[in-house]
């Protein structure tokens, strides 16, 4: 039988990119769920060609154009934030694909796993913000997490066969983004197309302003404590301009153990999707001769601060990660939208976490209270500095 999939985030770049790797495997797999925001006109193209149970639009404004143009087809159609939710609990579901971007994915996430479902975790606001309500639900429901992200598949996969053998710590390897080589002084000026302009992986708008801060791998340290149990002192990070190398674990013996491939994340994608066996594919292959250069350089925490606030906020633990989450979104909102500049992007960060209400226990209801009140001090903070210009 083929696994039955999910999709939440159709149209994102992961989103596209699963659906790439299961039309490539129709055997394997069916996609059962498509889920997005607002991109409807791709949500219906992808309707048409996948067919499958369910489509939910989260816009309720699209809901009549989406149901309008596939009433010809044995499709649900379903609209609303909690519609996602509700259908990710279905009986003919056997993997979540959770590629949903930012804190929205939260609860479809969590109600899929409290329903038993596998996921493909691409979303790693899910287990920064609520890592502890995450672990419970999993232990409860005895359904498993498989990551997404490149860094912490290649953790996963370095671990496979190593059962009951101590790990000392893992590295997570970061591209440096864009600005590696740029000098601190001249990042003042840097306008969102110069971030956007990744120089190894093909991202959504958010992730990527969230690579040139590093700020994606502070998200990456928090979600890795979570993923595999682990203190932050035994997580480390360095910066490997090339992408590689994915990502490395360190053995108490002293043995080091990497996982390498080309920067193309249908590779992490296919191996969730198809964990814990390994499908062939026809995508590009490394050749080692096409780099004889492979660069490890330890970060610039001035430069790269909030990789600082990352790590700070995961000793502090409680709703302090939460904070910092959403005081990230609104700070990438307003440097796209030019309200601030790219450096402040830090100081909004560190802002609102000092200033949010500290919370050492986490339930739902305080999560979403500290999201809103993040979200309340750092918006307050932009208009400040918009005020000054």
């Amino acid at each position: 039988m083929p696994k039955r999939i999910a999709l939440l985030g159709s149209t994102g770049s992961i989103g596209t990119q699963t659906l790439d790797v299961i039309s490539r495997h129709p055997e394997e797999f069916t996609v059962e769920v498509l889920t997005a925001g607002e991109n409807v006109d791709l949500l219906i193209n992808q309707a048409r060609q996948f067919n499958p149970d369910s489509v939910v639009i989260a816009n309720k404004n699209h809901y009549k154009q989406l149901k309008e143009s596939l009433a010809g087809l044995p499709v649900k159609v379903y609209s609303g934030s909690d519609a996602a939710e509700k259908v990710v609990s279905a009986g003919n579901i056997d993997m979540v694909v959770a590629s949903m971007v930012g804190f929205s994915g939260l609860k479809p996430t969590l109600s899929a796993i409290m329903a038993g479902k596998d996921i493909a975790l691409a979303n790693k606001e899910t287990l920064v913000v609520a890592g502890d309500i995450i672990r419970k639900a999993v232990e409860k429901s005895g359904s498993r997490i498989i990551p997404v992200d490149s860094e912490h598949s290649a953790i996963l996969q370095c671990l496979a066969g190593e059962s009951g053998n101590p790990v000392e710590k893992i590295t997570l390897t970061a591209s440096g983004g864009p600005f590696l080589n740029v000098p601190f002084e001249e990042l003042e000026n840097v306008r969102p197309e110069d971030a956007l302009k990744h120089p190894n992986w093909d991202m959504g708008c958010k992730v990527t302003i969230d690579s040139a801060s590093m700020m994606n791998k502070g998200l990456e340290v928090i979600e890795a404590k979570w993923l595999f149990d682990l203190a932050p002192r035994q997580i480390d990070v360095i910066i490997h301009p090339q992408s590689i190398i994915h990502s490395f674990v360190h053995f108490a013996d002293g043995s080091v153990k990497a996982q390498l491939g080309l920067p193309d994340m249908r590779i992490p994608i296919q191996y969730a999707l198809s964990y814990p066996d390994r499908l062939t594919s026809d995508f590009p292959r490394l050749s080692f001769p096409d780099f004889d250069t492979l660069t490890l350089i330890k970060p610039d925490l001035k430069k790269f601060r909030n990789l600082l606030l990352a790590y700070s906020a995961l000793e502090r633990g409680g709703n302090t990660p939460c904070a910092l989450n959403a005081a990230n979104e609104i700070a990438v909102n307003a440097f796209l939208a030019g309200e601030t500049g790219f450096l402040r992007i830090p100081d909004i960060v560190e802002h609102t976490v000092i200033k949010v209400s500290f919370s050492h226990d986490l339930t739902l209801e305080i999560i979403d209270a500290t999201d809103r009140e993040a979200r309340r001090i750092a918006t307050e903070y932009v208009n400040k500095i918009k005020n000054k210009k």
